[in-house]
């Protein structure tokens, strides 16, 4: 499963004509760090365009963990699924720094999508994309190790929101262990555990909410379960349910 959209944001897929429009819909706002967005099973229908920043999308278990299932930045709209379907939100969107959106009510933006008919096919391919996102993720769950759906997080982040630098790449977003461990669906002792292996092998660097990676050809090996990869013990299993 992907933190992240696709590689091009529904804002940056609009016409300009289309996107001045959507923004002219609504109104601005501004998030502060740890700011809840939009909360779960909330029964608000509004989509917020983000315009900076990053924010979290998550969901609460069954068993009241936090699992975290996308990152989304500049150009990308969060609660169009209630917007949409008129249902209750699925997940909690919170602002992982300072967050700059524009907030477009539900009714605004349905009739902005039953007016421009590419609008309304872009919604359905990211809907469509974060669906078949999901179907990867149970299968992550069900067959690999925490130190493969780590090393494969890591390898995204670095990607997406990596700096390179001299001796390694510096993941710029400031994800916290229990954060990374809500990435992949495993508890924060294993988390630690695997991020353990990874520095005994020169594969990354840590400090306080902040991951180097000096080895990203070790992390895809890992990731495809080869290299590095070693037997699951008990504390890298995820915990049941998740």
């Amino acid at each position: 499963m992907s933190l992240f959209g696709q590689d091009r944001s529904f804002l940056d897929a609009l016409t300009p004509e289309d996107r001045r429009a959507l923004l002219a819909e609504g109104a601005p706002r501004v998030y502060a760090p740890g700011t809840v967005m939009i909360r779960e099973r909330d029964t608000s229908a509004y989509v917020l365009a983000l315009l900076s920043g990053w924010a979290v999308v998550s969901v609460e278990t069954e068993r009241g963990a936090r699992l975290i299932l996308a990152l989304r930045g500049a150009g990308e709209v969060v609660g169009d699924l209630a917007a949409v379907d008129q249902g209750p939100r699925s997940a909690t969107v919170t602002a992982l720094g300072r967050v700059d959106a524009v907030s477009v009510s539900g009714d605004r933006f349905r009739r902005f999508l039953a007016a421009r008919p590419h609008a309304t096919s872009l919604i359905m391919r990211q809907l469509s994309a974060r669906l078949r996102s999901a179907d990867v993720e149970r299968r992550s769950l069900a067959s690999e190790t925490v130190l493969q759906r780590l090393a494969a997080r890591l390898v995204e982040l670095a990607q997406h929101a990596g700096s390179s630098r001299p001796g390694g790449t510096v993941l710029e977003l400031p994800l916290p262990q229990h954060d990374l461990a809500a990435a992949i669906g495993a508890t924060r002792e294993a988390v630690a555990k695997a991020l353990r292996q990874l520095r005994e092998h020169g594969v990354v660097r840590t400090a306080q909410r902040r991951v180097v990676v000096t080895d990203t050809d070790a992390l895809l090996a890992l990731a495809r379960g080869r290299g590095l990869r070693t037997a699951p013990g008990p504390a890298e299993k995820s915990p049941p349910g998740v």
